[in-house]
């Protein structure tokens, strides 16, 4: 906390709101589905890459502020497996961005002692993005911080298929497939996440009300946050509003209040009315 307190303007209302928080009670995993690029450009007359190149300083700020008030892992969505169907133009734009900024932020990847992880279907996107991505993990698997996950050709239907797949082709292999039950730890040890703690945070930028076929068995207890905000214009303002408000929420985990009763009239989705600048 203090190491990022220490970046802003005391009085300011960053310094305000990160002083507002309670460090004991930070997520230990904020998951974003970072929505919106598309439509900020369109509001700008602009071309969608626009949007999409508007939307990497807001993936730099969220990184390194998350880094910063400890929070020991971040899942950004970045490419799903069904974005294959966009104009291959933009497609393109979007792994010359990846490549983009995987190269301008290694040092501050290292510098922060972050650790970086692709998570998706990694062999189905073009060689030099494998290339690029296996390189920064290597060059980051051995740092101490944060894990930063990016989601690429990712989807949570495909993610539970491909643990399933692994855990029966395993089996194969030792000659224990006839021995071979499933539970939740046995699955949860195969996917993509596995070792780190589940999401407790997942943000959505742009005001969608959908989860977008992003960590399907991770999030099945994660406190939900959406934002109204374009993610090009999502800043470290917003990212500690969204922790202030996971801490004002009562985590019951399926349970019951303190005072032994259960609020079924809570929302599960919380719409933040913050107007898209």
């Amino acid at each position: 906390m203090q190491a990022l307190l220490d970046t802003l303007a005391p009085g300011s209302d960053e310094w305000k709101l990160a002083l507002s928080l309670d460090p004991s009670r930070l997520p230990a995993h904020i998951a974003v589905i970072m929505d919106g690029n598309g439509r900020w450009a369109n509001q700008r007359s602009l071309p969608r890459v626009a949007g999409h190149k508007a939307g990497v300083e807001p993936v730099r700020t969220t990184v390194e502020s998350c880094a910063r008030l400890g929070i020991g892992s971040l899942t950004l969505y970045a490419f799903s497996v069904e974005n294959w169907k966009r104009p291959q133009s933009e497609v393109e734009t979007l792994w010359r961005l990846l490549r983009y900024y995987l190269h301008r932020e290694m040092p501050a990847l290292m510098k922060n002692g972050i650790r970086f992880k692709a998570i998706g279907r990694i062999e189905g996107l073009p060689p030099s993005v494998r290339h690029e991505l296996r390189e920064v993990m290597e060059r980051t698997a051995a740092n101490p911080g944060m894990t930063l996950n990016v989601a690429i050709n990712y989807g949570g239907r495909s993610e539970i298929v491909d643990a399933v797949n692994a855990l029966l082709d395993q089996a194969r292999r030792e000659g224990t497939l006839d021995r071979l039950r499933l539970d939740e730890d046995l699955l949860a040890s195969a996917l993509h996440t596995a070792g780190q703690p589940e999401p407790d945070l997942l943000i959505r930028t742009s005001g969608e009300m959908r989860i977008s076929n992003f960590l399907l068995w991770q999030i099945a207890y994660a406190e939900l946050y959406v934002t109204e905000t374009l993610w090009p214009d999502f800043d470290r303002k917003e990212l500690l509003c969204a922790i202030q408000a996971y801490q004002k929420r009562d985590r019951r985990f399926g349970g019951i209040h303190a005072s032994g009763q259960r609020n079924l009239d809570e929302p599960i989705l919380e719409a933040v009315p913050v107007p898209a600048r």
